[in-house]
């Protein structure tokens, strides 16, 4: 199972999208605080329609705690990948395995330096025309990220 974390969401309507993705391949969806909104506000319900209850969620109070629910995981070979215009790698140049985690960032902040600091080797990004946009919507990146690792692992 692929596993997509959202850290601090701030939109409901992007993680709804991206809560549908994760259930129409079969990937968890982790979503860290704070967030911006209520996971049962009507927009989130709304953008993941009457999926949403089916989405395989889990909500984590920190980073922190995240990281250690993961680690039996991480120590077993899943890796942790996370998604920034702040570098050159292309998501596809990695080869995705189950278990993996792809980890994207607010809709207005990204991730946090730090943490990209931390992980050099592991930042991904989906590459873009010079000059024309600086970034994508949420949902649309979760979209291609996703659908890249699953096409690599299968579903």
């Amino acid at each position: 199972m692929l596993h997509v974390v959202l850290m601090s969401p701030e939109i409901p309507h992007n993680t709804g999208a991206a809560g549908r993705l994760c259930l129409a391949t079969g990937a968890r969806l982790h979503l860290v605080k704070p967030l911006g909104f209520s996971i049962d506000a009507k927009q989130v319900r709304r953008a993941g329609l009457d999926y949403w209850k089916e989405v395989d969620l889990k909500v984590w109070e920190s980073w922190k705690e995240l990281m250690e629910s993961t680690s039996d995981s991480l120590e077993q070979g899943a890796s942790m990948y996370f998604l920034t215009t702040k570098t050159n790698a292309p998501h596809w140049s990695r080869e995705f395995k189950d278990g993996d985690y792809l980890v994207f960032g607010s809709e207005t902040k990204g991730l946090p330096e730090s943490l990209l600091a931390e992980n050099p080797e592991s930042c991904l990004t989906i590459p873009m025309k010079e000059g024309s946009t600086r970034s994508l919507n949420l949902a649309t990146s979760v979209g291609i990220v996703l659908y890249e690792a699953v096409r690599q692992v299968g579903v």
